[in-house]
């Protein structure tokens, strides 16, 4: 009896350690307008953050090994005809390889030398001759450094190793060609799309406050909505600094409810139709105005990406940021439907959640 017993204890002990060791972690990213193109459409960018997943090379993903930080996939315009792209955590924020090497503050020539030697080193399989963007298309800039424009917050939430696999799997066995839109198949509708492969039918298009457009807020909005029904996502939102220096501050995002009501677009709109500008106030009013930020996020850096990329329910060391620990989150459905404008090999899932 004693031994069954003993035996029962060291089963469940490695039970649970394998369970504990097969989790990790994602986030949206929202990142905040900037410059030219962010004035005349404020709602910003989405990219999605995977701890588990990594680059092998930009347009192809891998499983990461032990030490690695993850990467960000996104959709972006401009980069030689692909649709989406993988860059490692670190160099995505701060165009280095390493954290430590991430300078606290900036210039615009330093980043401009950051950006060149990342690129050179690095981005030689999107092909040559890539443009580096001006002030209303992006280019392969866009892709490292981030942080020196704008600042992100993220979303963290709780991924499992089986769902991790099935994106890699699909990611890299379906083509990989752009139909950038930016109404309609923007880097939103793919975060979008990310995101119904790990919890199906939950996010769609909203007509208010939208009119139809998927945006970063809105993104945000229907994943903290969805967390708060279902706590064991284990939602955390984190803030990640704009590096000073390169830029102004950024500005926050807004719905299109909101940016056309609130900046010089309702103006002319009222002039040619009030009735409509009134409805877009109201709507704004009524349905553009949620929060989405805690009072006092935590402020991740180069110093302390393990906030990011850790475990949150595993006490980790701050001066330590190369640690990597994972959580939970629900399964996949084998329900699977073809998301329309979307030719990433990425499919929806589209499941009614109870």
């Amino acid at each position: 009896m004693l031994k069954a017993c003993i035996t029962l204890f060291f089963i469940s002990t490695l039970g649970s350690l394998f369970c504990a060791q097969s989790n990790a972690q994602a986030a949206l990213l929202m990142a905040e307008p900037y410059g030219f193109f962010g004035a005349i459409n404020p709602t910003g960018h989405n990219a999605v953050y995977l701890a588990r997943v990594c680059a092998e090379t930009p347009v192809k993903l891998r499983r990461c090994n032990a030490g690695e930080y993850g990467s960000v996939i996104a959709r972006y315009q401009g980069i030689n005809g692909y649709d989406w792209v993988a860059i490692p955590l670190v160099p995505y924020l701060y165009s280095v390889e390493n954290a430590w090497e991430a300078p606290a503050e900036v210039d615009r020539d330093t980043v401009k030398r950051l950006r060149n030697r990342y690129r050179e080193t690095h981005l030689e399989e999107l092909g040559e001759g890539l443009h580096p963007g001006n002030l209303v298309r992006g280019g392969w800039t866009q892709l490292v450094g981030s942080a020196y424009d704008r600042r992100i917050y993220a979303f963290r939430f709780e991924t499992t190793a089986k769902q991790d696999d099935a994106l890699i799997e699909r990611m890299n066995g379906g083509p990989n060609r752009s139909h950038f839109q930016l109404l309609y198949s923007n880097c939103s509708d793919f975060a979008r799309v990310i995101l119904n492969f790990y919890y199906p039918g939950t996010f769609g298009r909203s007509i208010f406050p939208d009119a139809g457009v998927t945006t970063p807020r809105q993104i945000a909005y229907k994943l903290e909505r969805y967390a708060r029904k279902h706590p064991e996502t284990g939602l955390t939102v984190l803030e990640i600094s704009q590096v000073p220096g390169n830029r102004r501050l950024s500005r926050s995002n807004k719905s299109i409810a909101a940016s056309l009501t609130t900046t010089a677009y309702a103006v002319p709109i009222a002039l040619t139709n009030p009735y409509l500008a009134g409805g877009l106030f109201v709507d704004y009013l009524v349905r553009g105005r949620f929060h989405l930020i805690p009072r006092e996020p935590q402020l991740l850096g180069p110093g302390n990406l393990f906030a990011l990329t850790g475990d949150a329910a595993t006490p980790q060391n701050p001066g330590s940021a190369a640690v990597q620990a994972h959580g939970t989150v629900p399964g996949i459905s084998a329900f699977v439907q073809e998301d329309v404008g979307i030719n990433s090999g990425l499919k929806e899932i589209k499941v009614t959640h109870e």
